[in-house]
């Protein structure tokens, strides 16, 4: 549930890190859960003690009966709470939840004010209320600082209620001493897992089996769950951070806002990204509101060098903006190149042109084919496409890429003339719609001419006129339609016709008749081998198979 390592959770919480993941723990067991906060704080409508929080997001996935109010109650332990829930999930309704969705579950957390940090606080252990507490006793059980519990809390604090408690240190919480049936005495959870019988009620059993699954281990209830904040450097979690590669780095808010010069316009590279220069290194660096989640989610678990790669990010506690920082690509976007102002010298040649198709053509089969779940960017578009030093390109802007397909959605987001008819229509989120927008993509490298022109006239629906006709007269129209340009390149007309082809394939309006990405892939490059025999200029191919 949690997504942590059981040895850093032991460590944690005073228990023996060499427990396996069937050993039991006993009732009464406090738990040190080690998360990163997001330190964004976000007003708190909700708590009597506190006006604002922030949250560490987990991905709980529905299993029949579950509701947000009886996850966050009970699988949770009220680390959350469902109106909460409900506003990190918009699109979900609560009362209509499918089995098996993914659902964002923020738990409430908090970072060291500047205060606390110069006063020696390290961590803000968040620490749900109980029946029997009182905050005299919560501050001497954790060892903290009575004075410090008030005044981060206030003292009007209600039951399962959220609390705060600022410590300079992690306290070495006693654990329960449980005697098993062998008589034998072992502290920490080494117990017999008796605690977790047939009879407990349904609510017990849930409990179980929602923090169990969470910190390894199964057949007792949890209680007393801490979740212990680590902010500010990784203090034990950074050991497990080590081991995974798809981790990024976390910038320092001075470092961006540095880099940037303030966000100056003269640092804008387009919209929202800026271009910055941190440790000598340059960075784009894209500012966004706190809802990021589902693109940093996605960017996480992709790596692929046709992929705009994600460097890292940073969160301005002041106002709430995320920052996705990114490896600066130089030479700009795909539509800057076939629709900007440049003198004819620069612009793309056929073979450049063909080479980013398939660029852009083996950026997707990676994501419709090897992620999961499956990874639709419902953005394929020319000013998505950014080229680097060597005029590769690399497909960028997962700002509406979703994991998962064939949904349905009434939020329509996009671009119009790159729009597949279904999804406009329908709403229906699958990968051909990817599919069909690279067709669009192929028209502009072909004929160097925007997706929609000044009337609002789209550019596929050109491609039914010039592709009518006899042999002869396809190819007579195809040269006046083509970019200019591509007349003084060594081409051949079959080759142009074969991206054609491809691109009619993709644009069918059945988006059943379309083509996969690996199909794409595969055709292309049977192309660029047709032109690499035919250019004098000995085009490197790398063999390509059918799969």
């Amino acid at each position: 549930m949690f997504n942590i390592g059981r040895p850093t959770i032991a460590q944690s919480s005073n228990l023996s890190s060499s427990l396996s993941l069937s050993t039991p723990l006993s009732p009464n067991t406090s738990l040190f859960i080690p998360i990163t906060c997001s330190c964004n704080p976000i007003s708190n409508s909700t708590s009597t003690s506190t006006s604002s929080y922030s949250s560490s997001n987990f991905t709980y996935k529905i299993k029949p009966v579950d509701t947000f109010y009886l996850v966050s109650t009970q699988n949770f332990q009220n680390l959350t709470n469902y109106v909460a829930v409900e506003v990190f999930n918009p699109t979900l309704v609560p009362e209509n939840l499918d089995v098996g969705v993914d659902v964002i579950f923020p738990l409430f957390c908090k970072c060291p004010t500047e205060a606390q940090l110069r006063n020696g606080v390290r961590f803000l252990v968040t620490y749900v209320f109980q029946p029997d507490d009182t905050l005299s006793s919560v501050a001497e059980k954790f060892g903290a600082d009575l004075g410090g519990v008030v005044s981060t809390n206030g003292v009007n604090i209600s039951v399962y209620e959220t609390i705060f408690l600022p410590m300079s240190r992690l306290p070495n919480i006693s654990q329960p001493i449980v005697v098993p049936t062998n008589g034998s005495t072992n502290s920490g959870g080494n117990t017999n897992s008796s605690g977790g019988g047939d009879d407990d009620d349904d609510g017990r059993k849930r409990v179980v089996i929602g923090l169990g699954v969470g910190v390894g281990v199964l057949g007792v209830v949890l209680v007393g769950v801490v979740l212990w904040v680590c902010c500010r450097g990784g203090v034990g979690l950074e050991r497990e951070r080590e081991r995974d590669e798809n981790v990024r780095r976390v910038f320092g808010i001075e470092e961006v806002k540095g880099a940037t010069g303030e966000f100056d316009s003269s640092c804008l590279i387009h919209g929202s990204v800026f271009k910055g220069f941190i440790g000598g290194e340059c960075y784009a660096i894209k500012r966004m509101k706190w809802n990021a989640y589902e693109e940093l989610k996605i960017l996480q678990k992709v790596n692929h060098g046709n992929l705009v790669k994600l460097e890292g990010f940073s969160v301005d506690p002041d106002d709430g903006n995320c920052y996705l920082v990114y490896e600066y690509v130089e030479n700009g976007s795909l539509d800057a190149w076939l629709h900007g102002d440049r003198p004819s010298k620069k612009k793309l040649n056929w073979k450049t042109r063909l080479r980013i198709a398939i660029d852009v053509a083996n950026a997707l089969q990676y994501i419709h084919e090897h992620t999961r779940p499956t990874v639709v960017h419902k953005d394929v578009k020319s000013s998505n496409i950014l080229l680097d030093g060597n005029m590769r390109a690399k497909l960028a802007n997962f700002g509406l890429a979703r994991s998962g397909c064939n949904a349905i959605t009434m939020h329509i987001v996009g671009t119009q003339g790159y729009i597949a008819p279904e999804y406009l229509i329908d709403g229906v989120v699958t990968t051909k719609m990817d599919v069909f927008a690279f067709g669009v993509v192929l028209l502009e490298l072909v004929s160097g001419r925007e997706a929609i022109d000044e009337e609002g006239r789209v550019l596929w629906s050109d491609i039914d006129i010039v592709l009518n006709g006899t042999d002869g007269e396809k190819n007579e129209k195809v040269k006046g339609w083509m970019d200019g340009t591509l007349l003084q390149d060594d081409l051949t007309i079959d080759g142009v016709m074969n991206v054609m082809a491809v691109a009619l394939a993709c644009l069918q309006k059945d988006p059943s008749r379309r083509p996969n990405m690996v199909e794409v892939v595969y055709t292309l490059c049977k192309t660029n081998d047709l032109y690499s025999d035919f250019s004098e200029d000995g085009l490197s191919v790398t063999t390509v198979s059918a799969r």
